[in-house]
């Protein structure tokens, strides 16, 4: 079998030469949006940006063209993520695969210097070097758990050994003056001195001596570092829903993130296409784990014939063991109200059955929010949040509620009921009542709600002490900071890693909010120097990743990386202090580390 396809304008062009005769084939795939077809074949079936299209018979050797655009005619292909996904022929004798086309981002060459001292993202707060180096791979220093971890973590990342009997001195001070997170390193040809204020100091210290180890290969300048970081929330998000991520790709992901000291997994294993969270309260879940052929949700996404998989109970605690051995706490995140297509599917009295709505998602799913007029959606909400309270030990859940479509529950006379009941004139209205309702139940359980920026609409807004993540961009959580929540900022023109690095055709990648490049990353301030006082409720920057391009997990790898370094830019070093003609050369520093751990870099 041959599969070919390329970009011409807003047209998506299509060629498949069979290696057989087949007899009316169906041509399966998934693009980035739905797409209608032009000419050579006949859509029959379509979910969001999923297609079925009916072919005429197909000769062996004879090339058969399709051509194909999106619904929206606003809508051009941007990239090669745009094209076909996971396409495949259902035939009379069952599915047959296509040749997957080429895919990832292709790495810019950058003929970049290394960064002068320190080498290190983030950068320290304070840096002042002195004459000579120590030369140094690894240390000889007392028994120390913090210690331990950095070990351990240099071990599998392949960097170790950090610790070491033939080592180089390094000792090792509580100083308890200072404040959460921060260290104090001093290296003088004879050694190395580290204080720390608590555990998080410790290891951020040990992981910056282990990193210039590596970035000055082994002659460490000497000097005196004081660090402490700017936000107590430093975050990096992974949509586990529409890729499923093995376990093991999720662990060398908190092994990064450790490395340039980010301090929080937002674990979106919930969407649409799937809820990967395996809970004994909803075994009805399992139907949602795989999508594909004859299963519940087609092959969206790049699903293909068949995709996906579940995290079970020890998935779940081998995660938050290791990311608490990394000082990382772990958020897990379900879909409330919208978002929901495949639960939808699955407790379907979730649904008002007199709903004559007809909105549709921006991902083009039709019928995907719950309705709380519903019993059924409250019953599976509560399991949700009860089961997920006991399995996660960090004191956050995030909720969701983003993306509501247009004229949501508009058609359906429960919920009309209902908002009359109690007094709510407006879509907007029936969501903040949802969210917070929902909130206070994972408020009884001792935790803080947290939720995307439009939890914040209606006539009250989630309430119960919620934190608020900004995503469209940053307007929406200063309104948030302003009116007293504590917000996240993760603005997708900056720090929405899915984004295309570049506007070549190409490239990969999204660009519905922009194209980022490594530079963009930093060419913004998370609080606004005319309101300072805003610093006080805007808690922290996280980065993002969706997958809705993503067919294999190291297909993340050169997306994130460097322009990781910049999310770690903005979530620790002071105002003013991020420089982005010197994230290239940081990334430059850091490619030893990287080669080390086998992970591409963009």
């Amino acid at each position: 079998m041959q599969f070919d396809a390329r970009i011409d304008g807003k047209l998506i062009h299509c060629r498949i030469t069979s290696d057989r005769d087949l007899k009316a084939p169906v041509f399966c795939f998934s693009c980035m949006a739905p797409v209608t077809v032009v000419e050579g074949g006949t859509r029959i079936a379509a979910t969001g940006g999923y297609a079925e299209v009916a072919l005429p018979d197909l000769l062996a050797g004879q090339p058969h063209d399709v051509t194909l655009r999106h619904e929206n005619p606003e809508f051009a292909p941007a990239n090669r993520a745009w094209l076909p996904l996971g396409a495949y022929l259902r035939t009379q004798d069952g599915p047959l695969d296509l040749p997957a086309l080429p895919d990832g981002v292709r790495p810019e060459r950058r003929d970049t210097v290394a960064a002068d001292w320190p080498r290190v993202c983030p950068r320290p707060t304070r840096a002042v070097a002195a004459a000579d180096h120590l030369i140094a791979t690894s240390f000889a220093a007392p028994a120390s758990e913090p210690l331990s971890a950095a070990d351990d973590l240099a071990a599998r990342v392949g960097l170790g050994p950090f610790l070491s009997k033939d080592g180089a001195r390094l000792s090792v001070e509580l100083d308890e003056t200072l404040p959460p997170e921060a260290y104090r390193l001093t290296v003088t040809p004879e050694g190395a001195k580290l204080r720390h204020g608590d555990r998080a100091g410790a290891l951020h210290g040990a992981v910056t001596l282990l990193t210039m180890a590596r970035t000055h290969d082994g002659h460490i300048p000497c000097g005196e570092i004081e660090d402490a970081p700017r936000f107590g929330w430093r975050g990096q998000h992974l949509d586990c829903a529409r890729h499923f991520y093995s376990v093991d790709t999720i662990l060398r992901l908190l092994d990064l993130m450790a490395l340039l000291k980010l301090n929080r997994f937002h674990w979106h294993f919930a969407d649409d296409e799937a809820f990967r969270l395996a809970l004994d309260s909803l075994p009805e879940l399992a139907k949602t784990h795989f999508r594909g052929e004859d299963e519940l949700i087609p092959g969206v996404f790049g699903g293909g014939i068949r995709s996906g998989g579940s995290y079970s109970r020890a998935d779940v605690a081998r995660v938050v063991a290791r990311a608490a051995e990394l000082g990382i706490e772990v958020m897990p995140e379900i879909e409330v109200p919208a978002h929901a297509l495949a639960l939808a599917r699955v407790y379907p009295g979730t649904r008002d059955p007199e709903d004559t709505g007809t909105e549709r998602s921006v991902q083009g799913y039709a019928a995907n929010v719950m309705n709380p007029a519903m019993t059924e959606s409250w019953r599976v909400w509560h399991a949700m949040v009860d089961e997920i309270a006991g399995l996660f030990p960090f004191d956050v859940i995030h909720l969701g509620c983003d993306e509501l479509p247009d004229g949501t529950w508009q058609g359906s006379p429960a919920a009309r009921r209902l908002m009359d009941d109690e007094g709510l004139d407006t879509t907007d209205d029936l969501q903040g009542w949802t969210i917070n309702r929902l909130a206070r139940r994972v408020a009884e359980h001792g935790k803080t709600p947290a939720a995307w920026e439009e939890a914040a609409r209606g006539q009250t807004g989630i309430e119960n002490g919620a934190i608020l993540f900004s995503w469209t961009g940053q307007g929406p959580g200063l309104d948030a900071a302003r009116a007293g929540y504590k917000v996240v900022m993760t603005p997708a023109q900056h720090v929405y890693l899915d984004m295309a690095h570049t506007a070549d055709p190409e490239d990969w990648g999204a660009n519905w909010a922009a194209f980022v490049a490594l530079e963009d990353t930093v060419t913004w301030d998370p609080v606004p120097g005319d309101e300072p006082a805003l610093a006080d409720n805007i808690i922290g920057v996280q980065g993002t990743f969706w997958s809705e391009f993503t067919t294999r997990d190291d297909q993340i790898e050169a997306m994130l990386m460097p322009r990781l370094l910049g999310v770690a830019t903005m979530a620790w070093q002071d105002r003013g202090s991020a420089d982005p003609a010197l994230l290239p050369r940081l990334a430059a520093a850091y490619q030893p580390i990287l080669a080390a751990m086998g992970w591409q870099s963009a």
